[in-house]
């Protein structure tokens, strides 16, 4: 993938984000960090959760006429993951609206992927110039450089 010179590269996952700029060319990215977030705030789910998943009775269930049916468990780890991709598109809307980058990459996990696209601005999908879907939150810039080059 061809990563423009002055190219905002951003690595997230629901959790971690990493702003990146591209100090080289298309050819030879040299990507530097321009800021990084990490969301100390999101335990895991089984510390969040007090209680098993709620009954409900006389519940309309689905092969069942009347009776008690399980209501699903809030999943609250993934909900503030959730929180954390809409609050890094939100970002990326008030960079794109100050004309802080001309061209964006966007390297996340699938799910991620997902839920930032749901949050996308006209003005970021507008400089977006391409998408990754891979997790590399951890990995170190000389790697997410070589992923970029072996992109399609």
């Amino acid at each position: 993938m061809q990563v423009p010179h002055d190219a905002v590269v951003v690595v997230a996952d629901g959790r971690k984000m990493l702003f990146l700029r591209n100090e080289g060319d298309a050819q030879y990215p040299n990507l530097q960090v321009e800021k990084k977030v990490v969301d100390k705030h999101n335990p895991a789910h089984h510390d969040q959760a007090t209680d098993l998943a709620g009954g409900a009775m006389g519940t309309r269930t689905s092969g069942a006429q009347w009776g008690g049916g399980n209501m699903d468990e809030v999943d609250f780890h993934q909900l503030e993951e959730d929180r954390f991709a809409a609050d890094t598109a939100a970002l990326l809307k008030e960079r794109a609206l100050r004309q802080d980058f001309e061209s964006l990459i966007i390297i996340a996990p699938p799910k991620t992927l997902g839920e930032l696209r749901k949050h996308y601005h006209k003005e970021v999908s507008d400089r977006l110039a391409g998408e990754l879907a891979k997790d590399l939150t951890d990995h170190p810039v000389s790697e997410i450089e070589q992923a970029l080059l072996r992109a399609e």
